[in-house]
């Protein structure tokens, strides 16, 4: 099992430039966790993508499915004081933390591109990249 961050499961239902690497992530895992926040933030990528008339509504809908078939029942809540310990020990987003938070909590990592996750967290944060290749 993985923590996959919001950007993760966009990238694996766009199909954009990142989906190869977001689909290689699922072949070598496919349970992927996450904290309920996931369902708004990926809505807000596509709400973007159907803003600038990239996908329609209809397709971004579709999108949003694959993604809740993603995660699946693997939703968990983030214990509250453990998100606000490491945004404000980390300087990071509680957003973010959250994910970290739920990795942290299940003892797997939370796959991410996110830079600023990555350098912060790297015990617990891996990128696609690196953890398809290792």
């Amino acid at each position: 099992m993985i923590v996959a961050d919001a950007n993760l499961l966009v990238y694996l239902v766009f199909r954009g430039e990142r989906a190869p690497v977001a689909r290689a992530v699922a072949a070598r895992d496919a349970e992927w966790a996450a904290p309920p926040l996931w369902s708004s933030e990926v809505l807000s990528a596509l709400g973007s993508y159907v803003r600038r008339g990239d996908v329609s509504v209809a397709d971004a809908c579709d999108m949003y499915s694959g993604a809740t078939d993603a995660v699946g029942d693997r939703e968990f809540d983030p214990e509250p004081a453990a998100v606000l310990e490491l945004a404000v020990r980390s300087g990071c987003s509680t957003y973010d933390c959250e994910y970290v938070a739920v990795a942290l909590a299940l003892g797997v990592p939370l796959v991410t591109a996110d830079k600023e996750v990555l350098r912060t967290f790297p015990g617990t944060a891996v990128s696609p990249e690196a953890f398809v290749g290792g």
